[in-house]
Formats: structure tokens, sequence, C-alpha cells
């Protein structure tokens, strides 16, 4: 079973850029999507970024195309997101995860982290 551990979070003035990381303990990680979501308070997770298992293919939320990129390196067993031009709407707890198939939906994601906060001042 794979489990995932978030970091990178904080505190960033807007423009200013984050990276998050996610690592993943199990050797099948390299064989999974990964994906990028966030939850602000009182609302549903969202979609962000879903990357391939072979980083192939990779799709964005339309809200942070041209500013964050998902990228994975399987040889650590790592998902980042690196996110520039931060707008104070980017502001929630940002989760990985990982699943067989390749979605944005929330719900086709059977392993998840345990979230990292994202604070964008304005």
């Amino acid at each position: 079973q794979v489990q995932l551990v978030e970091s990178g979070g904080g505190l960033v003035q807007a423009g200013g850029s984050l990276r998050l990381s996610c690592v993943a303990s199990g050797r099948t990680f390299s064989s999974y999507a990964a994906g990028w979501f966030r939850q602000a308070p009182g609302k549903e997770r969202d979609f962000v970024a879903v990357i391939s298992w072979s980083s192939g293919t990779i799709l964005y939320a339309d809200s942070v195309k041209g500013r964050f990129t998902i990228s994975r390196d399987n040889a650590k067993n790592t998902l980042y997101l690196q996110m520039n031009s931060l707008k104070p709407e980017d502001t929630a707890v940002y989760y990985c995860a990982a699943g067989a198939l390749f979605r944005t939906r929330p719900d086709a994601f059977k392993v998840w982290g345990q979230g990292t906060q994202v604070t964008v001042s304005s």
C-alpha cells in the first residue's frame, strides 16, 4: 500500500512562489497516476493537476494553467507542484493523491496524503 506525505506549504505574499513535495512509500508509486487537489475552508476538494505514471500526460485546472507545474521523479518516489504567481484565491490545504487511473475527480484516487496548508496574503 502506498502512503503519501506532503511538505512545502507555508505563507507567501501574492506573486510569490512555493514548491510542494509529496514523498511516497511503497514500490508501486511509479505505476500510479498522481495528482494535486486543494480544499479551501467551506468548499469542496478541487482538482489542481494530474500526471500520468510516465509523465507523458498532464492536465491542469484552468485556474492554475500557466502558473503551476506538476512533475514527478519516480526514482525518488516524489511528486512535485511548482506554484508561481500565487494569488490569494490559491489559499487552501493542498493534497497529493495516487490512483490507478488518470482522472481529475477526487473519488478516482484511492490514496491521499494528509495535506499541507498554503496561504497567500494580498
